[in-house]
């Protein structure tokens, strides 16, 4: 038996595990395909788009529209990579990284992609925490608390088979979006200004204007917090969990042609569901901008006529925290997914799965508990570090970008499936925009 053959999948315990026939309908094969793209798009909606969205929202009104469109187009591009890598390679991207790079690259890039894990669980955590404080009542400290035990819900729903994870996450995306259409409709949004806002313009990135440098501060968060590092890890390893047989390279090809859809799909979810946060934030906060940056604050002014208007009521605020709870749970599941992809891959653990589940959960969540206790009954300062920590995640972006890029360009690893030239070229170029941006929000940070 090969090295290959010994070498731990991917998410052992689902991999391969979902049967798709062959010889069925286009809608049916689509229907058992579903499913990979809800856990990648729970990703794109987590509680750290809300803060970014709203408030980009409640500032420049549509402005940044235009951002979570094109940040919506990079994510399918590179989601749809990560996806045909794992499908194709039959490896995720942290062990394909492991296989491939340098010893002292791979650690650089996992320690890179363990600190963007825990700014992912901040926003997760940190949400779930303040939507349970909003609706029941508890104390702030003790909500975060309770959320950090998500981590045993989801050892026990691994055992219901990963069909069930998924049917969980899209009644949930389902609840999310229901919600925001409803809150968006009840607040009548200048549908001109939403047309507009979805051109670019350059105030987003001219320094020299007043609060140039916040607006570029808001747009690398949404970006953060919409195309996420972590999701490529996580999609080149649930991309293999649907039966393929590699005898057939038709059925190989069908796999990747039914992922796109199912990824593309679940990412236009993902797009709409960003955009009415931000028409939401536009809608109703626009011109209270300073009284709405934290969740309370805007479960509070969803029912204060001063600002919400004729439709304020305490209903609005209730869906409101529901939906951020929902949210919450939903990327609670594919965090602690993706640390155990991410520390499997990179460090190749032999440990039993649920251990190494259990383990990555603890790490990434070490800084949410320091957070917890030492700002846990100051909710602005939390709602400022889930900004903070979106931005940090677009720091990171560049760090997964470039490997994925470069393996799936590599036709030695991607076989028939390598990139398309110009998909090369173009993903290199948005990794490289991105890291100028990055650089530019640092030295306007440092020296403004």
């Amino acid at each position: 038996m090969s090295l290959e053959q010994l070498e731990r999948k991917s998410l052992q315990e689902i991999n391969q595990s979902v049967k798709v026939p062959k010889g069925t309908s286009f809608w049916k094969t689509l229907l058992l395909f579903s499913g990979p793209g809800s856990l990648v798009a729970v990703g794109y909606m987590d509680p750290g788009n809300w803060i970014t969205s709203v408030v980009g929202g409640a500032h420049y009104r549509y402005l940044l529209l235009s951002v979570v469109l094109l940040s919506s187009l990079i994510a399918m591009q590179l989601q749809q990579m990560a996806g045909k890598l794992g499908i194709v390679h039959r490896k995720d991207l942290a062990q394909t990284t492991a296989t491939h790079l340098p010893k002292w690259l791979r650690y650089i890039l996992w320690m890179v992609i363990e600190l963007a894990l825990m700014a992912t669980d901040l926003a997760e955590v940190i949400g779930s925490g303040i939507a349970l404080h909003l609706l029941f009542g508890w104390p702030l400290l003790f909500s975060i608390l309770v959320t950090i035990l998500d981590v045993f819900l989801l050892l026990g729903l691994m055992h219901l088979g990963f069909r069930k994870i998924e049917a969980i996450v899209s009644t949930l995306i389902f609840t999310i979006l229901g919600i925001f259409i409803y809150l968006v409709v009840l607040s009548k949004p200048d549908i001109g200004g939403i047309f507009a806002g979805f051109i670019p313009q350059k105030e987003i990135v001219d320094i020299g204007l007043p609060k140039g440098s916040q607006a570029l501060t808001l747009a690398l968060g949404i970006i953060g917090a919409t195309v996420m590092p972590h999701n490529l890890y996580l999609h080149s390893s649930i991309s293999q969990t649907r039966k393929v047989d590699y005898e057939d390279p038709a059925d190989v090809r069908r796999a990747v042609r039914f992922m796109t859809w199912d990824s593309n799909i679940e990412l236009t979810l993902a797009f709409v569901v960003n955009s009415l946060l931000l028409i939401l934030g536009a809608a109703l906060f626009f011109g209270h901008a300073e009284e709405i940056g934290a969740f309370s604050s805007m479960y509070d002014a969803l029912q204060n006529n001063a600002i919400a208007g004729a439709i304020a009521s305490p209903f609005l605020s209730t869906l409101f925290a529901v939906a951020l709870l929902a949210s919450g749970q939903n990327s609670t599941i594919t965090g602690t997914l993706t640390g155990q992809i991410v520390m499997e891959g990179f460090l190749k653990f032999r440990l039993p799965q649920w251990l190494v589940r259990l383990f990555t959960r603890m790490l990434a969540l070490t800084p949410v508990l320091i957070v917890a206790f030492l700002f846990g009954d100051q909710e602005s300062v939390l709602d400022d570090l889930l900004v903070y920590s979106q931005v940090f995640l677009s720091l990171a972006l560049p760090f997964s970008i470039f490997p994925l890029v470069y393996f799936t360009s590599n036709k030695k690893i991607m076989g028939e499936f390598v990139n398309a030239k110009w998909n090369t070229y173009l993903a290199y170029g948005v990794a490289t925009l991105l890291t100028l941006f990055n650089v530019q929000l640092i030295v306007t940070t440092l020296f403004k």
